[in-house]
């Protein structure tokens, strides 16, 4: 891959050394452009051709589908991977003595919901009882980069019947997913980290077996199945169809998904597998640099490099970076370095130089 070229999509590293995709991804100049090209569009047509938005949103869902080995009827659109689970969670009407699983330390999107039970990876299968209705965990967690094995507890899963929903908001265009390998209940990314799209883009996979036991949370105007029909709309209760569409109920933010596509369509033609690769080999990199500089790294396994340097003070060295216009994050005691494939070498030793430098 010609890395030097693709690097041009991304300007603002130009003026800094961005290795903080696990808080925010870069947006290309593709999304950007593709976003002000439908608000020119509005202007053109005063948005007489609305309808057709939905279908580039159709063609989307294809994409979207394509980098999971899903179909597009498996997608639905949301606002947030918040959202997606909330959706779930509210669907399923559990009782008060139901539990939600999750792992200690897991992203607050999990950690929030009622009936929550967390559990040391350790611990964790001995933790799934009949009170447990539904699992749900990253696959990469946000602070540690621990990423749990997704084949081993989906078919643990399976076997009792057990709802499983996954956040790929930390791994999904970075790291390869399939549903086929895994089969998931849900699969639910925002895209504004590794799959380089606006905040307010995001989507979900829901299988065709659990859509089949929910209904939507959230009802509106595009909840029936018939809902392009807009000069007779129906009136009356929906008739859902059977796609994942009906859990969007509403309209979507389209300029946000015209950008997510072009960004889809990057990772898309770049490949999945060529990412990967990439990104892991960065991280690699990293670790080593760190370990180096006496960092003790937790986890191996995932593109987000999270370590502690004992006796100092992770956030404080954050900002010392930032002013440096070196960018990674602190979280949880853990100096957390997350590189993409726009990233280089050379960001790497910018890193390494300026972090010698403070230690």
């Amino acid at each position: 891959m010609d890395w030097d070229s693709i690097r041009t999509q991304f300007p603002s590293l130009s003026d800094w050394t961005y290795l903080n995709t696990a808080t925010f991804g870069q947006l290309p100049r593709c999304g950007v452009e593709a976003s002000a090209e439908h608000f020119a569009r509005r202007v053109r047509t005063a948005s007489a051709d609305f309808l057709d938005w939905y279908d580039d949103a159709d063609r989307l869902r294809g994409s979207v589908a394509r980098l999971l080995h899903a179909t597009a009827q498996d997608i639905a659109f949301a606002p947030s991977a918040a959202h997606a689970l909330s959706t779930v969670v509210a669907a399923m009407s559990l009782k008060p003595e139901d539990l939600i699983l999750t792992l200690e330390g897991e992203f607050p999107n999990q950690l929030y919901q009622g009936n929550v039970r967390e559990t040391q990876w350790e611990n964790f299968f001995e933790a799934i009882d009949s009170k447990v209705k539904l699992v749900a965990v990253s696959e990469v967690n946000y602070a540690s980069g621990f990423r749990p094995p997704l084949a081993q507890i989906a078919s643990y899963l399976k076997e009792r019947e057990i709802p499983f929903y996954v956040d790929g908001t930390q791994s999904l265009g970075a790291l390869q997913f399939s549903v086929e390998k895994i089969p998931v209940s849900v699969y639910a990314v925002h895209g504004y980290k590794w799959m380089i799209s606006p905040p307010g883009a995001a989507f979900f996979y829901i299988s065709p077996e659990f859509r089949g036991r929910i209904q939507p949370g959230v009802v509106g105007w595009r909840s029936h199945k018939d809902w392009r029909n807009v000069d007779n709309l129906h009136h009356g209760s929906p008739e859902f169809s059977d796609t994942a569409e009906k859990y969007e109920g509403g309209g979507l933010p389209n300029s946000l998904l015209y950008a997510m596509e072009a960004s889809v369509n990057l990772l898309l033609v770049i490949g999945s597998e060529n990412i990967e690769f990439r990104v892991l080999g960065l991280a690699k990199l990293i670790r080593e640099k760190l370990q180096a500089l006496g960092g003790q790294v937790q986890h191996a396994q995932s593109q987000i490099v999270a370590a502690k340097f004992p006796g100092q003070d992770v956030s404080l060295l954050a900002r010392r970076l930032k002013e440096q216009r070196i960018l990674v994050s602190a979280r949880h005691g853990h100096l957390r370095v997350s590189p993409h494939f726009y990233n280089n070498e050379e960001d790497l030793e910018r890193l390494d130089s300026a972090l010698r430098a403070l230690l």
